[in-house]
């Protein structure tokens, strides 16, 4: 062999380097806001984090088992396209994209809510909570328009000095841990337990949102026919794990309606722990680690962009990018949404904003999930499907159906009216491109 085929070999990474990334991706703004959502129901929701997890799981495995499939997959079209159909496509890979920017929107809330702390304006003040949310975006905006290369730095910076402070509250916490606190914040609701586990399974499941990413990037995993199975569902078993234990930390030190009233609840808990002054040093550690995940989040948001614009599937100007890499126009488009979106779910508390946004996000991507258990089920004109490959999708389909049932109607009938009305438009538009190609 060479060393010019030395040179360009790509390097690829081990099971537990690729584990850690998929863990990564899953471990976000969800960690930081979500035991204020979660507490407005108690303690009670331990059990749905461990059903959020096994439900995960289910998803996890389905995907693995495409990645096997399909050990060059770039997009959600390399696997639907083939088996579903370019309509089929188009909608999982069209809602891919807008639940990345949606969800982007409940990363900036994150952040800012934990802002809002050090702030003299006080947690309840919308209209800063709306102009610090706006500011974040577009500021992520002007720095993903440097390139990946300025993100990818920011974002390293933000993990390091945004995680160990918290990481500090994670293991010091126990000690300060009251059995009989969170006894009493077991279930605050007035519903039963089962009722709860069951309405908390959409916005647990914000947190496994990214469970998919170790089939995406199983080109770059060493032997991915047996790592990224190991990846996905260990990454999804330590993102599960982390969530379960601060969830049921945080219940145990601080009363759960004081929990859920908090913008900052690990802050909060930090403050009960430590005093007063380690409020300030969490809640801006947080911070920075949000907006760290939305720079993030926003170039793969353009990125993914530009690939659905290659394939047809959006305008062609989101697929231009600049000389330095960046999607510039899609990231605009997506600034500008985000913006609009920030606007009309502005809530009275950042926990209520944050739990529409996530609703939103994981109903939409149940699309794109449920294509994948779909695909499993139904095989290709190339692949027959083999029985194993038959349960993985109806387990992946089954998990569809249970998120489904779990979210609120209302949010349920607006993607379904969004889905049939970008599937109208696609079929018209697409048939007058044949038409016009076929002259």
């Amino acid at each position: 062999m060479s060393n010019a085929s030395i040179a360009v070999s790509p390097a690829k990474i081990g099971p537990l380097l690729a584990t850690f990334v998929v863990a990564n991706n899953m471990i976000g703004s969800g960690f930081f806001l979500l035991p204020a959502t979660l507490a407005k129901s108690g303690g009670v929701t331990a059990l749905a984090w461990l059903l959020g997890t096994a439900l995960a799981m289910m998803l996890g495995a389905a995907f693995s088992q495409l990645a096997r499939r399909h050990p060059n997959l770039e997009a959600q079209d390399d696997y639907i396209g083939p088996s579903l159909g370019r309509n089929a496509s188009f909608l999982a890979t069209f809602l891919y994209w807008v639940q990345s920017w949606i969800g982007n929107n409940a990363i900036a809330v994150a952040a800012f809510g934990y802002l809002m702390v050090i702030l003299p304006f006080g947690d309840d003040n919308s209209l800063v909570r709306l102009g610090g949310q706006l500011a974040l975006i577009w500021a992520m905006f002007a720095l993903n328009l440097l390139g990946p290369r300025p993100i990818a730095r920011f974002q390293s910076f933000c993990v390091v000095f945004g995680l160990l402070p918290v990481a500090v509250v994670l293991t010091a916490g126990w000690v300060h841990f009251d059995p009989q606190v969170y006894q009493l914040s077991w279930n605050v609701s007035g519903q039963s337990d089962a009722a709860v586990v069951f309405s908390s399974l959409a916005p647990v499941f914000w947190a496994f949102v990214g469970l998919e990413t170790g089939a995406m990037v199983a080109g770059v995993v060493r032997n991915p026919d047996r790592n990224v199975p190991i990846a996905t569902l260990g990454g999804i078993g330590i993102a599960g794990v982390v969530y379960l234990i601060s969830s049921v930390l945080m219940m145990g030190i601080v009363p759960a309606q004081q929990i859920a009233a908090s913008s900052a609840p690990f802050a909060l808990v930090a403050g009960q722990m430590f005093g007063a002054w380690a409020v300030p040093v969490i809640a801006l550690a947080a911070a920075l680690k949000a907006t760290g995940t939305l720079g993030g989040w926003m170039l793969v948001t353009g990125e993914s962009g530009a690939r659905a614009a290659q394939r047809g599937f959006l305008p062609a100007i989101f697929g231009r990018q600049s000389r330095n890499g960046a999607a510039t126009w899609g990231l605009f488009f997506v600034a500008l949404a985000m913006s609009a979106l920030t606007i009309a779910t502005l809530a009275p508390t950042v926990s209520g904003q944050f739990e529409v946004l996530i609703e939103m996000v994981v109903i939409l991507i149940v699309v794109t999930y449920g294509a994948a258990g779909l695909v499993l089920l139904k095989g290709s004109a190339a692949h027959r499907p083999t029985t194993r490959e038959r349960l993985l999708g109806l387990g992946a389909l089954f998990a569809c159906a249970l998120l489904l049932g779990s979210a609120s109607l209302k949010i349920v009938l607006g993607a379904v009216v969004l889905v049939l009305v970008l599937l109208f438009l696609f079929i018209a538009i697409d048939n007058k491109r044949s038409v016009a190609r076929s002259r």
